[in-house]
């Protein structure tokens, strides 16, 4: 167990976003197993790295969004991150979101 994440400092243009939860009990109560239950498609940037590098001078291109936006995501891509806690995190690039929810 000592190789778990304690903390991640995404490089470029990555942004590290905690999945949302999937919900696994109907309305009427029932119990879904988690295999059955798609994936979930929104989550919450967690960190930012600096942005990507710019081509024309030093520095950076800033990054379209910030720690706590509501980002959606695609159904598949994205690496994952195991953390402490136990929760679903993916390191994502900032082109592979697909959208910013307000």
């Amino acid at each position: 167990m000592a190789n778990v994440i304690k903390k991640v400092v995404p490089m470029l243009d990555r942004i590290l976003i905690l999945r949302a939860e999937v919900k696994t009990t109907t309305a009427g109560g029932i119990l879904l197993p988690e295999d059955s239950v798609p994936k979930e498609m929104q989550g919450v940037v967690v960190a930012v790295g600096p942005g990507a590098r710019n081509p024309v001078g030093a520095g950076h291109l800033p990054v379209g969004v910030k720690e706590g936006d509501r980002v959606l995501l695609p159904k598949y891509g994205g690496t994952k991150v195991d953390m402490d806690d136990k929760r679903e995190y993916v390191l994502f690039r900032e082109s592979d979101i697909l959208a910013k929810l307000e």
